[in-house]
């Protein structure tokens, strides 16, 4: 079976963010991510990580005024000095947090700015990125989401990653397979999973519809699971879904395939 990472901004909201990590502890994980750990003074993280044990195997690029709306601005062609100040930072915190790998969210599509021009912004901020982090010996993600949940994010499906990936021609930018995102718009993941497992740099779960844990949904994991056992998938499975009824319940699915608290790392 893969690793599973806890996925920090999605399980045990109801406590504050920095004592999710304990939360994560004790309920038998090693591996957490999350989305941004900007809020915090990166010592402040470092030191949370520290004292639960837990290895960081992931965080995105800061994408703007997340409640604003923002998701994402590497292809806004009017604020890419802001969008590679964010790389400074978010290598600043890497540094600290000893990450391996960063997620970048492309961005919506933008009234009044041709498409043409943001994919070429977006090509040109990723190259950037992707050059930044290799400095450093990192690895860069680039991540599809759906358009049913974010209405006019610029790069949907897998396939427009790979077109990305193929533009901006750097060999250390892989994709983020989420499989939620995948259902909404591919359909059957388990099938994509292997066709592009070559590029996938991480992946992450939630089941649909409700975007909750495995089990609540249609998505096929034990067939998904397989594809990652069957090709010797060597890195972690973020869970990065809404808990239901809680966190603590919603674990339950993990049982299923066999794991006990202390297996799950």
């Amino acid at each position: 079976m893969p690793v599973f990472a806890a996925n920090l901004s999605f399980l045990w909201t109801e406590l504050p963010f920095l004592d999710r990590f304990a939360a994560a502890r004790d309920a038998g994980f090693s591996r957490v991510e999350y989305m941004f750990p900007y809020e915090h003074p990166a010592h402040e993280v470092r030191d949370r990580l520290d004292g639960a044990g837990l290895e960081q195997v992931l965080f995105n690029l800061p994408a703007g005024d997340w409640l604003a709306g923002d998701r994402g601005i590497a292809a806004d062609p009017q604020r890419t000095d802001e969008f590679r100040a964010g790389v400074e930072q978010a290598l600043d915190y890497a540094e600290v947090l000893e990450v391996e790998q960063l997620n970048c969210l492309a961005g919506l599509q933008l009234d009044g700015v041709e498409l043409a021009e943001q994919r070429a912004t977006l090509v040109g901020n990723v190259r950037f990125a992707a050059r930044r982090l290799a400095d450093q010996g990192l690895r860069l993600l680039v991540e599809p989401v759906n358009t049913y949940d974010v209405a006019g994010f610029l790069i949907p499906t897998t396939c427009d990653a790979l077109r990305l990936l193929d533009d901006v021609g750097e060999v250390n930018v892989m994709l983020q397979f989420d499989a939620y995102h995948v259902q909404r718009m591919e359909g059957n993941p388990a099938a994509r999973l292997d066709a592009v497992l070559d590029w996938v740099g991480h992946v992450q779960v939630a089941d649909d519809p409700g975007r909750h844990q495995p089990g609540t949904g249609t998505i096929d994991f034990p067939a998904l699971f397989a594809v990652l056992q069957h090709r010797g998938y060597q890195g972690s499975v973020g869970l990065e879904y809404i808990p239901e009824p809680d966190t603590a319940r919603s674990l339950d699915w993990l049982e299923w395939y066999g794991l006990a608290p202390s297996e799950r790392s």
